[in-house]
């Protein structure tokens, strides 16, 4: 069996430090063996640094997705086709640099794992999905049965969509953009694990990892403002997942949610 973690959506640098500091606890007491994380909000909330990556990956994460804020440091341009443990959305149009999805060896087998992003009140619009999913599933599980997906959207019903589209064909889709954490976690009929949103790593007493005070002043006046990152608490979610090597099925999906304390 093998025991994949992922993480939803990093913020800014309470995520990270959490995330790192975390990580051999699950390693050590949850017997995880395969690490992915969402880092596209990991870089002061907006977007990702090459910095940030490396000290992920280092910190023993296996690969970080990403979504609609992918581009949002200009020095993440040069350093992502360099980094194929580093992925933007899959279904970008063809030519567009970086990579969508990647296939790593473990002891336990190979692991696939691809990067989408839905279309619905999303921008900027990309290519249709569930095509690009179709093309890239059916490439990918002559290589390996265990996949995991990450779908970067806005919407329940896409999200679910989605999970339905692939179940039988990937081990596990799980939903990321909200950063707030779904209670949907299932199997469905033919072996697929199934999350709608993740949910995020980052301040719990905060609006989606924001200062609270700056979004209230957004919704009461209109007016653009600056939304610092939140401090205090922070939890870490998102799911552990049990996946059969062999055949790439699902045998169990638990959502995580795990409060972070620096003496851990």
């Amino acid at each position: 069996m093998l025991r994949l973690l992922f993480l939803g959506d990093i913020v800014g640098e309470p995520g990270r430090r959490a995330v790192v500091d975390t990580l051999p606890w699950f390693k050590q007491e949850r017997g995880v063996d395969f690490v992915i994380v969402n880092g596209e909000n990991s870089a002061g909330g907006r977007g990702i640094t090459p910095k940030i990556s490396i000290d992920l990956l280092r910190s023993g994460v296996a690969v970080i997705t990403s979504g609609d804020h992918i581009w949002d440091q200009r020095e993440i341009a040069s350093y992502l086709p360099t980094e194929p443990r580093l992925l933007r959305p899959l279904n970008y149009p063809a030519g567009t640099i970086g990579f969508g999805s990647v296939v790593l060896e473990t002891n336990k087998g190979k692991v696939g794992v691809i990067n989408v992003q839905g279309r619905t009140f999303m921008q900027p619009p990309l290519e249709n999905p569930f095509l690009a999913m179709e093309a890239e599933v059916t490439r990918m599980r002559e290589e390996t049965k265990i996949i995991f997906v990450d779908i970067h959207a806005e919407t329940t019903s896409e999200k679910i969509a989605m999970g339905r589209f692939l179940d039988g064909k990937v081990s596990a889709v799980v939903g990321t953009h909200t950063h707030t954490q779904t209670a949907d976690e299932q199997i469905f009929p033919c072996g697929t694990a199934f999350l709608c949103d993740a949910g995020m790593c980052g301040p719990s007493e905060s609006i989606l990892g924001r200062d609270i005070d700056s979004i209230l002043q957004r919704f009461l006046t209109g007016r653009p403002v600056t939304y610092p990152i939140a401090r205090g608490p922070v939890l870490l979610q998102g799911a552990i997942i049990d996946i059969e090597e062999t055949s790439g099925r699902a045998m169990h999906i638990e959502r995580v949610s795990h409060r972070y304390t620096p003496s851990e």
